[in-house]
């Protein structure tokens, strides 16, 4: 599958792994900042999502080979990665994959552990929005807020809006699929995965998703890890506290 990227600066490739019902371009102003310190960044849409390709089956094991064929596709030998949520997720099995092709592992926000499926409500309200083929962004937020009460949660969500014709909207995201596939997403990272190079977590201070319970089952597949706690923060970190964010992601990026 060939995946969708916008690509910023030159230098050392980093790709950069959008969460659930994300996009690349969740990421443009990090990706703008890592662009300006030397990297060649690689926003991309998994599949699924954004303008990527819809296809019906989705997994963590196709998700990584997506993205071995990009940087096949890209010549890239091996990059840096930044993942979250469900990008962390890809990150990691790409990693204990592929680790001669990961320079540097950031994950964000997420333990290789299992996730219940918690994400219903959302796409029920998301569902909602394709089916009611809507024509303004305010008629679209209306709708969706009888199913999801927190604001940035929903701007999040419709950023994935976009003009399917000129008096119609639609959404960048294969929810058909996305839905009947939707315990894939919680999966565990499989037994004797295992990455034996540095990687970095990080995780939100006011965020359930990488508890001190979870090292135990991190170490076994990480065994040189180390978690960093941003203050203050909940899922989305990088959005929520973004300087913070940078300086810790950077100074690793840069490290020897």
């Amino acid at each position: 599958m060939k995946l969708h990227s916008k690509i910023k600066g030159n230098g050392s490739p980093l790709i950069i792994l959008h969460g659930f019902l994300g996009m690349g371009d969740n990421w443009k102003t990090l990706a703008n900042s890592y662009a300006k310190e030397g990297f060649e960044v690689h926003l991309l849409d998994q599949r699924n999502h954004g303008r990527s390709p819809h296809d019906e089956a989705f997994n963590y094991e196709l998700l990584a080979e997506d993205l071995k064929a990009y940087l096949e596709e890209k010549n890239i030998n091996s990059a840096s990665v930044i993942g979250h949520s469900m990008g962390g997720k890809t990150a990691m099995r790409f990693a204990t994959l592929y680790p001669r092709q990961v320079d540097k592992l950031i994950i964000v926000d997420i333990a290789p552990k299992y996730y219940p499926p918690h994400h219903q409500e959302i796409l029920e309200g998301l569902n909602a929005v394709s089916q009611a083929k809507l024509s303004s962004r305010t008629d679209a937020d209306d709708l969706l807020a009888k199913y999801i009460k927190e604001l940035p949660v929903r701007q999040f969500l419709l950023k994935n809006l976009y003009w399917k014709t000129q008096n119609e909207m639609a959404l960048r995201m294969n929810l058909k699929a996305l839905h009947s596939n939707i315990l894939e997403i919680g999966k565990a990272l499989p037994l004797g995965a295992t990455y034996p190079k540095e990687t970095l977590f990080i995780r939100g201070g006011r965020s359930p998703y990488i508890k001190d319970s979870d090292k135990d089952q991190i170490q076994k597949h990480f065994e040189n890890y180390r978690i960093e706690t941003v203050a203050n923060a909940g899922h989305w970190i990088h959005a929520e506290k973004r300087q913070e964010f940078y300086d810790l992601s950077l100074e690793y990026l840069k490290k020897a």
